[in-house]
Formats: C-alpha cells, structure tokens, sequence
C-alpha cells in the first residue's frame, strides 16, 4: 500500500510539473472561505465554454470516487485521475476567468485579493488515520501558467514556523483568506490555512507567498514574533496549534483592522503538549505596521470583575427583601 501511494504522489507532481509551470475551519472546526474579490468577466468562445461544463462535470464525477471510494487506497488513485482532468480544463485559453461554480462544492477555489491569482486545493484520506494535501497556484493569464503544490507536512516538525519552502514544496493546508501588502517594493501574499492532518490536534497558519519570475516561496520574516529555534530572528510562518474538536479562531477583524486570534493554553497546564491547548477566553492579534504583521497581546481587552462588582466598576448592592 505504501509503495502505491508513493507512486501516486509522484504520479501527481510529475502531472503538475509537467504542465507548464511558470517559471521554474473543516470538521469540528469549520473554515468560511472568503473570496474578496472576483476576477473581472473576459469572454471565453463558444467552444471552450462548452469544453469546460463537459470537464466540469467530469471532475464532480471523479471527485466524488477521490472522496468517497469504499477502499481508502484508492482515493489516491483517483486523486490522480481527477488531477490530470483538472490540469486538462485548466489548459482551456482563459480559464482562469471560469469560476467551476459545481466544482468548487467539491474542492477548495479562492483568489487572491487582487485577483492576480487563485488556488485550487483539497484533501482527500488516502487511510483512516491520515490526510494529505493537494493543490496548484493559477496565475491570470490567457495561457495556462500553473504551479503545482506538493505537500510536506509530514516533513517539517518543529521546523514549521521557521522553513522557506521553493520549487512548489508546501505546507498543504485548506485557505480561507488571501490578504496581500507590499513589502520593499514587492507583493507578499498573507495566506489564512487549516490544517486537520493530526488525529490528535488541528492547526491554522499565517503562510505569506511571494511570486515573482523565478517562481513561488512560502514562508517570509514578516511577523512580529521571534523564532523558538532561532533566536533573534522572526518566524516566516505564524502557527497556532490546538486540541482536535475544540475550536479556535483566526482571522480577519475589518472592525479592528487586524487578524484577531485565539489566545491558547494548555488544560493540563504543559506547554509542550500542543495538543492540549485550548482558548482561554482572551485575544491577540496582528496589525500591519508598513512592513510586517505586530503582534499585540490581548487585542481585545478583558476586564475581570471582582466578585460584587458589576460592569463598568461599579459595585453591586445587594436589594432587600420584600
């Protein structure tokens, strides 16, 4: 079995970096994904538009099996199948302006806030205690201009909030949001994931993207939060884990105008053991400050009242008896 599931993970890096690559909440914890903006409408002729429904709905069809078969190795197999259909819809001439408004019930589609790319991503089980990652970056142009996402997960342990990942390695993960600043003169894209792949904890992640012509990074210096296992140096990923089937929050606050997060601790009061971590009721955040993510500790203040005392300081009295 785990030979055929090596073999079908290489299937599919070989079917994505095959193509021409430029320049080379879920669960108990559910994710609303956000599309901030929509690309604008550019005409697809008559032959194409009709190609793509006929793809469209072979994709559904495969995706289905991907998800559902009764043999959990074939899901991978499938995987690919539904892999090589989708890189062929994708070779349509400006198919990056079809928004697959059945497919994307199935999988994951998001775009970036400017519009100048999406990503199409999905997890299937290839066993019953295990979940792998899938996805590729289409960048808008007429003619297809792809990259493929092969997941390493499984290969960066503590190493998570420190690696740069090139050459389309990736942190697999479910977006929910795409918020790009500029940073030095270039465009860094804030990626929000959801990782589920652990049986015992979940995780979400702040993965800034660059793009540029010698191809795709995740992973920059550009949150306020300093490195565990290099000291003076900042994170290039920011990541909170926390106990399977409890929920934890991180996301975009247009009120406050900053990421606004769950503030974690251990329920058995031992930092090392991530997946006991649960919120604690209070919040921090990250406000852009011109060149980096901030961190601010309790971003959302919390007063705690005195036993007596009501909101707003005052002092309960107590009402005699009638």
């Amino acid at each position: 079995m785990l030979h055929k599931i090596i073999f079908y993970c290489l299937l599919l890096t070989l079917l994505l970096t095959g193509t021409k690559i430029y320049a080379q909440e879920t669960d108990d914890d559910s994710v609303v994904v956000v599309n901030v903006v929509k690309p604008r409408v550019v005409f697809i002729d008559g032959p194409g538009l009709e190609k793509l429904h006929i793809m469209e709905d072979s994709l559904i069809k495969t995706s289905d099996s991907m998800y559902e078969a009764f043999i959990p190795d074939t899901h991978v197999e499938y995987c690919a199948r539904f892999v090589r259909q989708l890189v062929k819809a994708l070779k349509v001439p400006n198919s990056y302006y079809y928004d697959f408004s059945k497919l994307k019930k199935k999988i994951n589609i998001i775009y970036a806030d400017d519009s100048s790319f999406r990503i199409l991503n999905w997890a299937i089980k290839p066993g019953p205690a295990s979940e792998r990652y899938y996805g590729a970056i289409q960048l808008r142009t007429e003619n297809l201009k792809l990259f493929g996402l092969i997941d390493v997960s499984e290969d960066l342990g503590k190493n998570l909030p420190d690696t740069i990942l090139t050459d389309g390695k990736w942190y697999g993960a479910i977006y929910y949001r795409i918020m790009g600043n500029i940073v030095n003169g270039r465009k860094i894209y804030t990626l929000f994931g959801f990782n589920g792949g652990s049986t015992i904890s979940n995780k979400k992640v702040l993965d800034p993207l660059t793009i540029d012509e010698s191809g795709i990074a995740f992973g920059a210096p550009i949150f306020g939060v300093g490195s565990e296992n290099n000291p003076g140096r900042r994170v290039n990923r920011y990541v909170i884990e926390y106990k399977k089937g409890v929920q934890a929050s991180m996301n975009w606050d247009a009120e406050r105008h900053a990421i606004v997060l769950d503030n974690l601790t251990s329920e058995v009061n031992d930092p090392r053991r991530k997946y006991t971590y649960v919120p604690s009721g209070e919040y921090d955040g990250f406000r852009w400050g011109g060149e980096m993510w901030n961190f601010i500790h309790n971003i959302i203040p919390i007063t705690i009242l005195k036993d007596g005392e009501a909101p707003g300081g005052e002092e309960i009295q107590p009402q005699e008896k009638r």
